[in-house]
């Protein structure tokens, strides 16, 4: 079963806005056993619109659109649908109840006759309910196939596709089952992790695929497998784990699905052991902190942090010494372990992690070449470094330097 997705909007072929509402649809429809064939962006024009859907009917079996269905002039997919089914719109009494039931309770403004045009459906749909806009889903059934048009606005469309769209389709189609299994690993680049598994990837069975999702220090491993039988798939996909960990045991940090990150994994083990973290960050610019404290929970283990961006904040913050980063440099082993032990006094943690670098473009107060980090681990009972060298593009020595230091940190706390 097979389904395509057309987001409808100039704004979001012109980068105005990005477009997350296609991956989530892609996501909850996998979750039903709908594979996505293709995601179309086109522009808010008719014949660019029919055009659109006369490929995805040939495509697909299951069409979804997003966008369009406002009030104003620009939105024109519901006028477009009209047309490519050669139908008349009319009045859908529930969907006017509650665009009334909606203005009487929450916009408290006069009901225009925009507004009331929004319950203007094609007399081939039905109305999906939208209880938290005055835009209903569309849903018609053509020549067997599925035409499914929905809000642009994320929320509006999301409870849309939960409530509505997904119980329907589960209902018309006997759906396969199908099984993503993803395996996140730290510190190991694609190729060397793809030469260490080489020889059980090619004994997988033909309906388990592997993919490899490469990001800068990480690398996520999916499993993918499709078919009728639940339980096969499901014994023989853990069964496949369960063959490989030996192999990247060293490496590996959770399961995706689990919403499992390398820093909500490092949260969860010092939750266990009752300790607690600083940070202190120089090139990194407080990306560690906001990592950590993205997470619910974690004031039960992370005190603070400081972003010692310019030498003057580590002597005069953190009161690492003049004479140590005249002698070693602002970029060096020795001004990052000095940083991990200050901040770990000045929060009195048990753990601290402090990060000094030359991210680039230029050099800065360290004549340290770009690309150079150096990060640095306080433990009760020592300060441990590293050097690194990761590129000469600012972003990803960034986000690489933050990635290593949860690495470090994640293998330093798994030894108690």
């Amino acid at each position: 079963m097979q389904a395509e997705i057309i987001t409808i909007g100039d704004e979001i072929l012109i980068g105005q806005v990005v477009d997350t509402n296609s991956a989530f649809i892609a996501k909850e429809l996998n979750k039903i056993g709908v594979s996505v064939y293709q995601i179309t962006s086109v522009q808010d024009d008719k014949q660019h619109i029919l055009k659109s859907l006369k490929e995805a009917q040939e495509n697909a079996n299951i069409i979804i659109i997003t966008g369009g269905l406002g009030p104003t002039k620009d939105d024109i997919t519901k006028h477009t649908l009209t047309e490519y089914f050669n139908d008349t719109l009319v009045q859908d009494e529930a969907v006017l109840k509650n665009i009334k039931t909606l203005w009487q309770e929450y916009v408290k403004q006069p009901l225009t006759q925009v507004n009331i045009d929004q319950a203007l459906i094609p007399s081939k749909s039905i109305a999906l309910m939208n209880r938290f806009g005055s835009a209903p889903g569309i849903w018609i059934k053509h020549q067997n196939k599925i035409f499914i048009s929905l809000p642009g606005v994320p929320f509006e469309m999301k409870a849309l596709i939960q409530n509505e769209v997904l119980p329907r389709l589960q209902k018309q189609f006997e759906l396969p089952f199908i099984l993503h299994k993803t395996l996140l690993t730290y510190g190991l680049g694609e190729s060397m992790l793809a030469a260490r598994i080489e020889d059980w990837e090619e004994n997988l069975p033909n309906y388990i695929k592997l993919a490899y999702l490469p990001g800068l220090g990480k690398v996520r491993l999916r499993l993918s497998a499709k078919g009728k039988n639940e339980e096969k798939i499901t014994k023989e996909v853990e069964k496949q784990i369960a063959l490989v960990m030996p192999l990247i045991k060293d490496v590996f940090v959770g399961f995706e699905d689990e919403e499992t990150s390398i820093e909500k994994k490092i949260g969860k083990r010092l939750v266990e052991l009752n300790k607690t973290i600083s940070v202190a960050e120089s090139c990194t610019g407080g990306m560690i902190a906001k990592k950590i404290t993205a997470n619910a929970g974690a004031s039960a283990y992370f005190k603070g942090g400081i972003v010692s961006y310019a030498t003057e904040a580590k002597t005069g913050v953190l009161n690492i010494s003049e004479e140590l980063i005249k002698k070693h440099s602002v970029v060096s082993r020795e001004v990052a372990q000095a940083m991990a032990k200050a901040v770990q006094q000045l929060f009195k943690t048990d753990f601290a992690i402090a990060v000094t670098g030359n991210a680039g473009p230029t050099k800065g107060d360290s004549d340290a070449e770009i690309g150079t980090v150096f990060i640095a681990i306080a433990t009760p009972t020592q300060v441990f470094s590293e050097e690194f060298h990761l590129g000469n593009h600012r972003t990803k020595v960034i986000h690489k330097a933050v990635n290593k230091a949860f690495e470090m940190l994640q293998k330093e706390i798994s030894k108690n």
